[in-house]
């Protein structure tokens, strides 16, 4: 009953938000393909020095001398969960609705550039590393972060049209489902971080790329 319930709730809120979430999407993916066209503007001293850094961190990834997945564990939720803070703050302030989007939009430039980069430099060796070590955490943190940023931007307009349009009174209601919801993300956003620390890894090492 309570699966029904949640599935029911979530479907009602995507059809409500609906064109709030295609705006996202969209914006998120322009930041892909912005961080992707940005590898092209790379000077060769730039593209050679950052092949040097990924050469390093292949060399030691495959001797297994990269940080401890408990230290890297703590720094990527550490990151993840300060990013869903202040998605979160800046949805329960009137004037933090414009910096979600551009939060969104740097999300999708760095996929997109780290993508790019290795694509661009590493070829076919490239796609299938940045597929292995990029994709899978980020099939839970980005769909995460677009919830949480949707649910910021809606609750924004909800306040303009309550505190300076309308004032109809209390929205202590929604500001409390806001909060439930970025904690839920905050939960998803652990298992993201111990696939990104734990596995992710052990995947990289499959595929390592010849530098």
């Amino acid at each position: 009953m309570k699966k029904k319930t949640l599935r029911q709730a979530l479907r009602v809120h995507v059809e409500n938000q609906l064109s709030l979430y295609l705006f996202v999407g969209v914006l998120f993916m322009m930041g892909v393909i912005f961080g992707a066209v940005i590898v092209n503007a790379l000077s060769s001293v730039q593209k050679e020095n950052l092949l040097n850094y990924l050469g390093h961190f292949f060399q030691g990834l495959d001797q297994k001398a990269i940080a401890d997945p408990k230290i890297a564990f703590q720094h990527s939720l550490g990151s993840h969960i300060k990013t869903l803070g202040l998605m979160w703050l800046l949805g329960v302030s009137v004037v933090g609705m414009p910096f979600i989007f551009v939060l969104i939009f740097f999300k999708g430039l760095v996929i997109g550039f780290t993508v790019g980069f290795l694509v661009n430099q590493l070829s076919w060796e490239g796609l299938w590393f940045s597929f292995l070590a990029v994709v899978p955490h980020n099939l839970l943190l980005v769909p995460s972060l677009i919830i949480v940023a949707v649910s910021g931007i809606a609750f924004s307009i909800l306040l303009v049209k309550n505190r300076l349009i309308q004032r109809r009174g209390t929205i202590y209601p929604q500001f409390l489902s806001y909060s439930i919801l970025v904690t839920a993300m905050a939960c998803i956003m652990v298992f993201a971080s111990l696939f990104e620390a734990y596995l992710s890894p052990v995947l990289m090492r499959m595929v390592i790329p010849q530098v």
